[in-house]
C-alpha cells in the first residue's frame, strides 16, 4: 500500500513569502484605513496610528508564539482550542469570521476608487458599489473553480508596494513636510475632542487587518519554528515605518482647517465633499506639489497598484475564510454544509457562496466608517481570546516546545507570563469596551453575529447529541502507512489525476537499470481553500488505485516501485524538494493525464524546469496525439 504523506503546507513557504503574503494583507489597508481615521482623529492621526500600532505589535508577539507552537490554520480559534474548549474555540473563530467578511467587503469596496483613477464615475455611488459587489461575484466564481495564490505574484507585489509608499514617504519629505504646521494643527481636547480620540483610536485598528494571516501561514512555513517570528518582527517594523511616514506626510500635504467641531481636513472629507476619504493616497499624491504631468502618472501607476493590491487583498480573505470554515466544521463547530465540496472543483462553494452574499450585503450602504467600526468589534474579541489563549498555555502547558517566546516575563505561581500578552489583552479588550460604547451600529451589528452564532453552535451541537465544549472532530478514513524504505533511489514519476495504466512508470522504467529504484508519487492537490488535512476521499482512492497499478506496472517492468501520495498546494516545489531529499537521478513527468492546466508546460513542468534539481524528462501529447520528450 501507499503511504499518504502531508506535504507541502510546511514545506513550499519561505521567509520572503510569509513576508510578502502577510505585508500584502496588513499593508493594503494603508488605502483606506487613512482615510477613515482622519476624519477623527484629524492633526492627531500620526499620533493615533502608532498608539494602535503599539498595541498591534504586542498582538504581533503573541500570534508570533501561538502560530510558531500551533502552526496551523485557524489562529486565535486554534490557539482557544488548545488552551481553554470548544465553546471558546469557536466563539474566537465566529469573531474572526467577521473580521475576514469585512476583509472582503472593505478591500472590495475601494477597488474601484482607486481605479477612479481612470473613470471617476467609480469614486462616488452607485459606481463604487456595483464596482465593489462585481470584485466580490467575479473572486467568489474564481474561488470556487479554484483559484490559487501565486507566492512569486505576492511578493513580487509587496515589494513594489512597500517600495512605492517609501518613495511617497521620501517625496513627501523633501516637499511638503512641515513640522510646525503639525504641531500647531493640534489643540487637545478640542481639535480633536476627546470622545474623537478614543473614537479614532478604536477605528485605528482597522489598520492592521490581516495579522491572522501570519498564524494562517504557518502551516505552509518551510520552517515555522524560525521563519514565523522572523517574518512577524519584519512586518511588524515596515507597517509602523510606513504608517509613521505616510500619516505625517498626509498631515502636511492635506493639513487641518478650522478649529473644534468645525476642523476637517481633505483626507478625511467624502468625494462629495471634494475629499478623498476614499482614496488617501492618490489625495496625497495631487497635493505634493509635483509637476502635473508627474502627477498624472503617479496617479495612474498608484491607482493600479492600489487596485490590484486590494483585489488580492479581497481574495485573501476569501481564502482564509475558507480555511477558518472548514476547520470550524471538520471540528464539528460548523454544520457539515460548510465543508461541502463541489462535485467538479472540490472546492467548499457553499461557504464561498454564503460569505461572499454577506460581504456584499454589508458593502451595499457603502458606508466604510460602519465597516471600520465592526471590523474592530469583531479583531477586538478575536485577539483579547488570542492574548488570553497564549497566557492560559502557560500556565496549563508550560512543558509544551514553544520555538518562540514572547519577551518580557513574569514569573507567577512558578509559571512565566508573557507581560506583552498581558498587556495586549487589556489593550484589545479595552478597544473593544470602546468599539461598544462608541460605536452604536457595531455594537448592535457585531454583538448581534457573536449571539446569532452562538445559539446556533448550541442548537446544532445539541442536535448532534454532542456537548458544548468537548474536541469532535469528522472521521475520515484511515489512512495506510505501510512504506518500506530503500538505500538507493534513482526515479521519480509524479502521476497525476487517471493514469490508471501507470504508462508514466512504464516508460520510466525504460530509462533505469534493473537494479535501480522508482518512487511513484501521485500528486494530490489541495486546493488553497481547504486545510491540508480536508477529506477528499474520492481523490484519494483514485490515488491508491493509480499507485496500486503502478506497483504492477513495476513488477511486469522487473523494476523496484515505491508508492508515495504527496497532499501539497505547490506540486512542483513538493517534488524538487522530494527528488533532494531521495537524491533522485531522473523526475520523469507525463503530461497527458495530467488536468488541462498541467498539459503541455504547465506550472508543474515550469517550475521542475526552473528548479531543475536533477535531470527531467518531460513527457508531452502534442496536437498529432503521438507522444514526445
Amino acid at each position: 500500500m501507499a503511504r499518504i504523506e502531508t506535504h507541502g503546507l510546511r514545506r513550499t513557504v519561505g521567509l520572503g513569502g510569509l513576508f510578502a503574503t502577510a505585508y500584502g494583507n496588513v499593508g493594503s489597508s494603508i488605502y483606506y484605513a487613512l482615510g477613515l481615521v482622519a476624519l477623527y482623529a484629524l492633526g492627531l492621526t500620526p499620533v493615533i496610528f502608532m498608539l494602535a500600532g503599539g498595541l498591534f505589535a504586542l498582538t504581533a508577539k503573541t500570534y508570533a508564539e501561538g502560530a510558531s507552537m500551533f502552526p496551523e490554520a485557524g489562529g486565535s480559534s486554534s490557539f482557544a482550542r488548545h488552551a481553554f474548549n470548544e465553546l471558546v474555540s469557536f466563539f474566537a473563530g465566529w469573531a474572526l469570521s467577521l473580521d475576514y467578511i469585512l476583509t472582503i467587503a472593505i478591500s472590495a469596496f475601494f477597488v474601484p476608487h482607486y481605479l477612479g483613477a481612470f473613470w471617476p464615475s467609480l469614486t462616488h455611488p452607485p459606481g463604487d458599489v456595483i464596482g465593489g459587489l462585481i470584485v466580490i461575484a467575479l473572486l467568489a466564481a474564481l474561488n470556487i473553480r479554484g483559484i490559487g495564490e501565486s507566492a512569486r505574484l505576492n511578493f513580487l507585489l509587496a515589494i513594489l508596494d512597500l517600495s512605492t509608499q517609501i518613495l511617497i514617504i521620501v517625496v513627501g519629505l523633501f516637499l511638503v513636510l512641515n513640522p510646525s504646521r503639525l504641531v500647531h494643527q493640534v489643540h487637545l481636547g478640542t481639535t480633536p475632542t476627546w470622545s474623537k480620540t478614543i473614537f479614532a483610536l478604536s477605528l485605528a485598528m482597522l489598520a492592521y487587518t490581516g495579522i491572522e494571516t501570519v498564524s494562517n501561514m504557518a502551516e505552509e512555513a518551510r520552517d515555522p519554528d524560525r521563519d514565523v517570528p522572523r517574518a512577524v518582527n519584519r512586518i511588524l517594523f515596515a507597517v509602523l515605518g510606513v504608517y509613521a511616514g505616510m500619516t505625517v506626510v498626509a498631515l502636511s500635504a492635506l493639513p487641518v482647517h478650522g478649529t473644534g467641531s468645525h476642523a476637517f481636513t481633505r483626507l478625511g472629507l467624502t468625494p462629495a465633499q471634494h475629499g478623498f476619504q476614499n482614496d488617501p493616497v492618490l489625495g496625497i499624491i495631487e497635493n505634493l506639489g509635483l509637476p502635473t504631468a508627474i502627477t498624472h502618472l503617479l496617479r495612474y501607476y498608484v491607482g493600479i497598484l492600489a487596485a490590484t493590491i486590494l483585489f488580492i487583498a479581497t481574495n485573501a480573505g476569501l481564502i482564509g475564510i475558507s480555511r477558518l470554515s472548514w476547520s470550524l466544521a471538520e471540528h464539528r463547530q460548523l454544520p457539515g454544509m460548510f465543508s461541502r465540496l463541489h462535485r467538479r472543483y472540490r472546492t467548499p462553494w457553499f461557504t464561498i457562496v454564503f460569505f461572499s452574499v454577506f460581504a456584499g450585503i454589508l458593502l451595499i450602504p457603502g458606508k466604510t466608517d460602519f465597516l471600520g467600526n465592526l471590523y474592530s468589534y469583531g479583531a477586538m474579541l478575536s485577539f483579547t481570546t488570542a492574548h488570553a489563549a497564549v497566557i492560559a498555555l502557560r500556565v496549563k502547558d508550560p512543558e509544551r516546545n514553544r520555538p518562540y517566546r514572547a519577551p518580557w516575563n513574569v514569573r507567577i505561581r512558578g509559571a512565566p507570563i508573557p507581560v506583552t500578552a498581558v498587556l495586549g489583552g487589556i489593550g484589545t479588550f479595552a478597544a473593544w469596551v470602546s468599539v461598544l460604547a462608541l460605536h452604536i451600529d457595531a455594537r448592535y451589528v457585531g454583538s448581534g453575529w457573536m449571539v446569532v452564532g452562538l445559539i446556533g453552535y448550541v442548537i446544532y451541537r445539541r442536535r448532534q447529541g454532542m456537548d458544548l465544549t468537548s474536541q469532535y472532530k469528522i472521521a475520515h478514513r484511515e489512512r495506510p502507512s505501510f512504506f518500506v524504505e530503500l538505500d538507493y533511489r534513482s526515479a521519480i514519476v509524479p502521476i497525476f489525476g487517471t493514469d490508471v495504466n501507470a504508462a508514466a512508470l512504464r516508460s520510466a522504467a525504460r530509462l533505469v537499470g534493473e537494479d535501480a529504484t522508482v518512487e511513484a508519487v501521485y500528486v494530490l492537490r489541495v486546493p488553497n481553500q481547504l486545510s491540508i488535512d480536508a477529506g477528499l476521499e474520492e481523490e484519494e482512492q483514485l490515488g491508491l488505485s493509480v499507485l496500486e497499478s503502478a506497483k504492477v506496472a513495476g513488477r511486469e517492468s522487473g523494476v523496484k516501485v515505491q508508492t508515495r501520495m504527496i497532499r501539497t498546494r505547490s506540486p512542483g516545489a513538493a517534488l524538487v524538494e522530494e527528488a533532494e531529499r531521495r537524491q533522485a537521478e531522473i523526475i520523469y513527468l507525463a503530461t497527458d493525464h495530467a488536468p488541462p492546466s498541467e498539459r503541455s508546460l504547465g506550472p508543474t513542468a515550469s517550475y521542475l524546469l526552473t528548479h531543475r534539481p536533477c535531470r527531467v524528462v518531460i513527457e508531452m501529447p502534442p496536437a498529432d496525439g503521438e507522444l514526445r520528450r
